[in-house]
């Protein structure tokens, strides 16, 4: 690649994530401002859904941080954000509802979601390791420590992608128990389907991301062959 090249490859691979996260930031700003006209609080949407499934067990947690909402399947436990535990919105109810996705996920023993647990580890070992050897392969030119980094980055490839059916699948869950509960009306799903489809985009441009810099390393390594 010459350097114009990767002057572009670049910009795309710094543009690609902030699109997403400018997406689901103004997405959610625009429903959090949304009352849902039920006026249930999102810790309430999320406590009516785990108790609807049989997950009576599972305790809802507020946490700090905007947008820190998320599901611990190793303390069985989901933990919305201080605005949308709190607050009466759209968009607290969609996430709390696609939070609470995972716990189905997790309590029906989904393939994906065991496959991408099982992967934690190994990827976190994988992604602080590879550069190591990316590094080392392109400084000195060698060939089989720049394979071993690829293959080290791959496991962090296929993290991300198991993670999209992980995420698409907590949203669909969400939408239909947020529905079938009569936790929103008909006029407010297509809203609140809004809010969980930008969020959807950030683990899309995640593994866009990751794929990119995978193909990149490839190149590289395929002209350092070449050579």
């Amino acid at each position: 690649m010459s350097f114009s090249q990767y002057i572009i490859y670049f910009i795309i691979v710094a543009a690609i994530p902030l699109w997403a996260q400018y997406r689901v930031k103004t997405t959610y700003a625009q429903y959090s401002k949304v009352a849902v006209a039920n006026g249930l609080t999102g810790v309430e949407v999320a406590r009516h859904i785990l108790d609807t499934n049989g997950l009576t067990n599972v305790p809802v947690h507020e946490t700090k941080g905007m947008l820190s909402d998320h599901y611990d399947p190793r303390k069985k436990a989901v933990f919305l954000s201080e605005s949308n535990f709190r607050g009466r919105s759209i968009a607290g109810a969609a996430v709390a509802a696609h939070e609470v996705g995972h716990a189905i996920q997790d309590q029906q023993d989904y393939s994906f979601m065991r496959f991408r647990s099982a992967l934690v580890p190994v990827t976190m070992f994988s992604s602080n390791i590879s550069w190591v050897f990316l590094i080392i392969g392109m400084l000195a030119n060698a060939s089989s420590f720049m394979l071993l980094g690829i293959i080290l980055m791959a496991v962090g490839v296929l993290f991300q992608l198991i993670t999209l059916p992980v995420e698409f699948d907590a949203s669909k869950r969400a939408l239909v128990q947020l529905e079938s509960g009569g936790l929103v009306s008909s006029a407010e799903l297509p809203q609140a389907k809004k809010v969980l489809s930008a969020a959807a985009m950030t683990y899309v441009a995640a593994m866009a991301v990751a794929v990119l810099e995978l193909l990149r390393l490839l190149l590289i390594f395929t002209n350092m062959n070449r050579n």
